[in-house]
């Protein structure tokens, strides 16, 4: 098992921008994919973005693509998410977990971090 630790989180403006760290302990995180996951209020948890083991391949969600970007550096064993043009609707409790690379969108695997609260006013 690997340990997440997100953090980042806040309240901002619309179209602002906020950057979440996810960093993990307690495996080889060079060789982990990653993704990050939100969930609204009265909704269930979704997908946002995720990343491969080496950094190389991305994928996003339509509605946060041009606005997001996942990157990771392994020599930190740290995943971010840069938000930028934040909207009222990005509001969600974001979580960062480790994924399975063969399904689209990659799916969560199994290691969850505790969340960060996001919260974006109009």
């Amino acid at each position: 098992q690997v340990q997440l630790v997100e953090s980042g989180g806040g309240l901002v403006q619309a179209g602002g921008s906020l950057r979440l760290s996810c960093a993990a302990s307690g495996r080889t995180f060079s060789n982990l994919n990653m993704g990050w996951f939100r969930q609204a209020p009265g909704k269930e948890r979704a997908f946002v973005a995720a990343i491969n083991w080496s950094g190389a391949s991305t994928y996003y969600e339509d509605s946060v693509k041009g606005r997001f970007t996942i990157s990771r550096d392994n020599a930190k064993n740290t995943v971010y998410l840069q938000m930028n043009s934040l909207k009222p609707e990005d509001t969600a409790v974001y979580y960062c977990a480790t994924v399975s690379w063969s399904s689209r969108p990659p799916a969560p695997d199994k290691s969850w971090g505790q969340g960060t609260q996001v919260t974006i006013s109009s």
